[in-house]
């Protein structure tokens, strides 16, 4: 256990909630799924993007859980526990699907000049259109461009940046080696500005 995770305390609530559960309260269990639920089901949609795979393994994860709970450490809090149950379950559900061979990423990504220049140089976004990311239009292309981005790069830059893994543990759920993660991550990254430079530029032209 890392020094990090072995100096966490468990709030008050939670260590209650906890012995609750594993007490077998069902009124408890009730109030711990209608509460941690809407969490779940917007973490598997994410990775699923299929809303009868997202019920299912919401399900399955709260089972996980359930099952899991007298070994549980108290390592964490209660919701990162099982947001990373819930992660796992998405990603053993996607595995099981018929994966698409690994696409070229080519066209995807920033094209160089011979003496190494960007051919299109990227823009250096302003403060506004950093403030416009929060607008649901915004948000919107935000995941539009994700959802667009070929599986294997997809899935890393949803655990690492909206899911908020740690490198270690998004290698970890992956089943592939730190270092391949974060040249998987900077690959991502790059495709999403690409796809996301001529919004940006969009913005940068609007009015205020």
């Amino acid at each position: 256990m890392s020094e990090a995770r072995a100096a966490f305390a468990m709030p008050a609530e939670d260590a209650a909630l906890l012995a609750e559960l594993r007490a077998g309260d069902g009124a408890a269990y009730e109030r711990w799924v209608r509460a941690s639920a809407p969490r779940v089901l917007s973490v598997v949609r994410r990775l699923l993007r299929n809303e009868q795979d997202a019920q299912e393994v919401a399900q399955e994860a709260f089972l996980s859980a359930f099952r899991g709970l007298a070994s549980f450490d108290g390592s964490a809090r209660l919701s990162t526990w099982l947001h990373r149950i819930a992660v796992n379950a998405a990603l053993m559900r996607l595995r099981t699907r018929r994966r698409h061979p690994e696409e070229p990423i080519e066209d995807l990504l920033p094209r160089f000049q011979a003496d190494g220049n960007h051919e299109h140089a990227p823009s250096a976004w302003a403060a506004q259109s950093e403030r416009a990311v929060a607008s649901a239009e915004v948000r919107k292309a935000v995941r539009a461009a994700i959802d667009e981005l070929p599986d294997m790069y997809r899935d890393v830059l949803l655990l690492r940046d909206i899911e908020e893994l740690t490198t270690e543990e998004a290698a970890s759920a992956l089943g592939i080696t730190i270092a391949a993660l974060k040249t998987r991550l900077h690959r991502a990254r790059l495709m999403l500005r690409e796809r996301l430079d001529d919004l940006m530029n969009e913005l940068e032209g609007a009015p205020e």
